[in-house]
């Protein structure tokens, strides 16, 4: 007879170092039984090719996992020059090659065109869905689908080196969300006149997540108690302000009311919700009133 092994109650988010070659739900899936977690989800897919940060949530911590989709990343990325693939990494297929014959300085002026506030037309080879369908199974299938450029913010996009004898380009990119590193590598090689596509892709940084408390597949198996590695319910909001509560107005918080404060905001401004220092949430605050937006089970 087959027992059904009882999943447990986790509560946080583990900022696992994902290791190349898998896929970010693998990962998921994986990470999820050595908790052996009833509940859990990760915050933005990284291609198999990539490592790093990849923030996984647990529990409670799911309610807010929207947050860390919608938050700064930051990317260490080498790109291959001289040829170009039909994924922009090394996953593809070379679809075109040509002579390498390109100056640092020539990079360093290119580079300019993807700083700051730009227009990005998605790669096919992406999860955004078109008619139920994610892109990347109708480019399998040779279809290419008409997309709109969609607007992102490239805060920094800093050039580290060139090696010139392995025409190897490595960039360290922080960025908006929705941001294709992918694609910003195509596009440069392209505006290089040489094409180019990504060989290594690492991510670093989630929001203002600590580099340090990333921990691999490897190590994370070794350890017994694992929940000590978990950052709190709240982290995903920690760039957001904090509003704490009394006993009666945080009563009236749980039963979805909305209540006044006696702080008062100009703008709809997202809060972290604290009652006696516990916190129970998220909510919208404008001007003097604060309604309850995405409530944590306090039981």
């Amino acid at each position: 007879m087959n027992i059904k092994k009882i999943r447990r109650d986790v509560h946080g988010v583990l900022l696992l170092d994902k290791p190349q070659g898998m896929t970010s739900n693998d990962a998921l899936q994986k990470v999820k039984t050595l908790f052996n977690a009833k509940k859990a989800g990760h915050t933005g897919a990284l291609d198999p090719l990539a490592t790093g940060m990849l923030p996984i949530c647990f529990g409670e911590a799911t309610k807010f996992s929207q947050y860390l989709l919608d938050s700064d990343k930051r990317y260490r990325v080498i790109a291959k020059l001289g040829e170009r693939t039909d994924t922009s990494d090394a996953d593809g297929q070379i679809i075109c090659t040509k002579s390498v014959d390109v100056t640092q300085l020539q990079i360093e002026q290119a580079l300019t065109h993807f700083r700051g506030d730009i227009l990005q037309v998605p790669t096919m080879f992406s999860a955004l869905k078109y008619q139920g369908k994610p892109l990347y199974e109708y480019a399998r299938q040779g279809i290419v689908i008409e997309r709109e450029a969609r607007p992102i913010t490239v805060y920094e996009n800093q050039f580290i080196q060139y090696d010139s004898a392995k025409q190897e380009l490595t960039l360290e990119i922080h960025c908006s969300k929705g941001t294709y590193i992918r694609t910003i590598i195509d596009d440069l090689g392209e505006l290089l006149g040489c094409g180019a596509h990504v060989i290594y892709l690492r991510r670093l940084q989630v929001s203002n997540y600590p580099i340090d408390k990333m921990i691999g597949l490897d190590e994370l198996e070794n350890i017994t108690d694992k929940t000590q590695l978990l950052m709190p319910v709240d982290s995903p909001l920690q760039d957001s302000p904090k509003v704490q509560l009394n006993d009666s107005q945080g009563s009236d918080i749980l039963l979805g009311r909305t209540i006044k404060l006696a702080d008062s905001v100009a703008v709809e401004t997202l809060v972290r919700i604290y009652q006696d220092q516990q916190f129970i949430g998220a909510g919208i605050q404008l001007l003097d009133k604060l309604s309850p937006k995405r409530l944590i089970s306090t039981s």
